[in-house]
């Protein structure tokens, strides 16, 4: 359904960001447990700081020294944006009591309830989240390693490939051609390759009226697909053009050094070019054997308990979270249903059905705004959409409701980056 009133998916929004876990549960026994959490990003924070109030022995395995936030990354890319303001310490986090680790995790040990740390330190637990994120599947797409990114960036990781895809199109000359590769389902943020090429297209219009933006989609449909379509014929005309996997979208091959993305109809030649590649849960989770063939970990989607191994439990966007996206929002939200399961758990307790709360912004232009939101719960081992709890930005709104809309979604970052890193 539609959610016709922007008051209404506001408060949505800002109730789910700013919710805290809270309910009765007993004391722990002598001595705090410990829990330790594997990444520092939106879920593994938000779990950590959640599972600190309950009194248990809380560490964060992060080797980065700072977070540089993916969403709203994408309005650095069109120059929208500065870099700065993705980036956040943990600080907040250490004075609440929440020991850090400032190393690589390499090793965990399942039998012995270890994990090994990059300078040969082993910290045991009682408990373990992993929340490792995604890494690259370099191996997935011919043509496009690790090396190839430097010349056609995938800027799917905040941060140096950011500022490089920007600086690319700083450089174009106008009336040059930017391509955007988007992979198959599921990856992180499903939205995301849809809110650049707008937010890359508003900057064309802007610098470089005489230049083109082509997005080559290994999909026929894809998240608020009406909605972004729509916007991109009314704000930018023919500078848009999409072609799905039935049209010949999807590319089967790049060529690096002359920036060619050939599909299975021909080639197509970029001045600038984005690939955003298949991905996978983060290194530790294949490593450890918690991720099946999917290279995604499935979970309990009471406890998210890994389906692998009891006593570790999966998280934001390593997780296979059944219908709800990988996205920051899901991921906190996750964070503390996951942390209310460990504290119970770890006292004898049942955890509770949880229901989630998912709602995801997408800028079109600076001033246009665009949103999803779903409700989940646990059905058939899996979490699923709750029908009719959930809809879309109305289709036929007026430029006022999506401007409110684009001015919720700076809300709804200003909170949830408070929350999790403030």
């Amino acid at each position: 359904m539609n959610l016709s009133q922007p008051s209404r998916r506001m408060v949505l929004a800002s109730a789910a960001a700013t919710a805290a876990v809270t309910f009765a549960s007993p004391a722990l026994a002598q001595g705090a447990a410990r829990v330790v959490v594997i990444g520092g990003g939106y879920a593994g924070a938000t779990c950590a700081r959640f599972l600190q109030r309950e009194g248990l022995e809380v560490t964060l395995i992060e080797p980065s020294a700072s977070y540089i936030s993916c969403p709203f990354s994408n309005a650095v890319i069109a120059g929208l944006r500065d870099m700065a303001q993705q980036s956040f310490t943990y600080e907040a986090i250490e004075r609440q009591g929440v020991r850090i680790a400032r190393q690589a995790a390499i090793r965990i040990d399942r039998a012995a309830r270890n994990v090994t740390l990059a300078d040969g330190s082993v910290l045991a637990y009682d408990r373990l989240v992993l929340a490792p994120g995604i890494d690259m599947r370099f191996d997935a797409l011919p043509g496009y390693d690790m090396a190839a990114s430097e010349r056609l960036p995938h800027a799917w990781k905040a941060g140096p490939q950011t500022l490089l895809l920007r600086a690319q199109l700083e450089a174009m000359e106008d009336g040059g051609t930017v391509i955007i590769s988007a992979p198959a389902n599921p990856f992180r943020c499903p939205p995301g390759p849809y809110e650049r090429a707008s937010l890359i297209a508003h900057y064309l219009k802007t610098k470089k009226p005489r230049s083109k933006l082509l997005i080559l989609d290994t999909k026929d449909a894809f998240s608020k697909q009406g909605l972004f379509t729509a916007a991109w014929k009314e704000l930018y005309g023919d500078m848009v053009e999409w072609v799905g996997l039935s049209g010949g979208g999807k590319v089967v091959e790049v060529k690096a050094d002359e920036k060619i993305f050939v599909t299975e109809f021909g080639e197509h030649r970029a001045d600038v070019g984005n690939v955003i590649p298949p991905q996978r849960a983060g290194r530790i989770a294949i490593e450890s054997g918690i991720a099946d063939q999917t290279g995604w970990c499935p979970i309990d989607p009471v406890t998210f308990e890994a389906r692998a191994q009891a006593g570790i439990h999966v998280i934001g966007d390593a997780a296979i979270a059944g219908g709800m996206p990988k996205s920051a929002f899901a991921a906190n939200a996750q964070a503390k249903a996951c942390a209310q399961a460990v504290a119970l758990m770890l006292r004898g307790a049942q955890a509770p059905e949880p229901k989630l709360i998912n709602t995801c912004y997408s800028l079109v232009a600076p001033d246009y705004g665009i949103s999803v939101a779903g409700v989940y719960a646990p059905a058939k081992g899996l979490l699923t959409d709750i029908a009719g709890a959930g809809g879309v930005s109305p289709a036929n709104a007026s430029r006022a409701v999506r401007a409110a809309e684009a001015r919720f979604a700076d809300g709804w970052y200003k909170t949830i980056t408070s929350e999790v890193f403030g």
